[in-house]
């Protein structure tokens, strides 16, 4: 089964500069996830010398709602596909992908992603995504890096600006304590699972 190929060249193309990884398997659907809006090897000295995951990715402005038009018409509702969103580039989050990923059942938004993945950058994803996208719209939270020892760090402030994000819902009488909890377990563990069919 191959959904997206053709679309997705469509869509992306070269000029864009966008990362997509295809990880299909036939009897769970097809996952893509998508890196956007990352100015990847700016530092070409440091790209050259030693290796293309220097850490030298610097956010670029992006424009999510036309490119993928053509795939989200074609595979926004296919429940056999699961578009993943990440970008480096906050200030599509509200204006472009938190709507997006409210109308359209296959996409969900990445975490925080690469210097975002702190604690002030998860407060910022939460206010900008999870009113109009909603919670079960997300990802959740997964970790590609290669800085092994630093895991249990980058998930334990995930797991704190998470309950912390759902306090400030309970204070506010907007949730209760048995949907915080819920709510809790799935951010921490249960969204992630989902969406990646674990």
């Amino acid at each position: 089964m191959n959904l997206v190929d053709d679309t997705l060249h469509l869509c992306l193309g070269e000029r864009l500069g966008w990362v997509w990884i295809p990880c299909a398997c036939p009897e769970l659907g097809q996952q893509v996830g998508i890196g956007a809006a990352v100015g990847a090897g700016l530092q070409m000295g440091l790209y050259g010398r030693f290796c293309p995951d220097v850490g030298a990715d610097i956010p670029v402005q992006t424009e999510f709602t036309r490119n993928l038009a053509p795939l989200l018409q074609k595979y926004g509702r296919d429940p056999r596909l699961t578009l993943i969103l990440f970008t480096l580039d906050e200030a599509t989050y509200a204006r472009e992908l938190a709507p997006l990923a409210g109308h359209y059942p296959a996409l969900k938004l990445g975490p925080p992603w690469w210097f975002h993945d702190s604690l002030n950058g998860m407060r910022r994803y939460f206010d900008q995504v999870m009113e109009t996208a909603g919670l079960y719209n997300t990802a959740g939270f997964n970790d590609d890096t290669r800085a092994f020892p630093s895991i249990p760090a980058r998930h334990e402030v995930w797991r704190r600006a998470s309950v912390n994000w759902l306090a400030g819902l309970v204070i506010q009488s907007i949730i209760d304590m048995e949907d915080a909890a819920a709510m809790a377990h799935d951010m921490v563990y249960g969204l992630a699972k989902r969406t990646y069919k674990l």
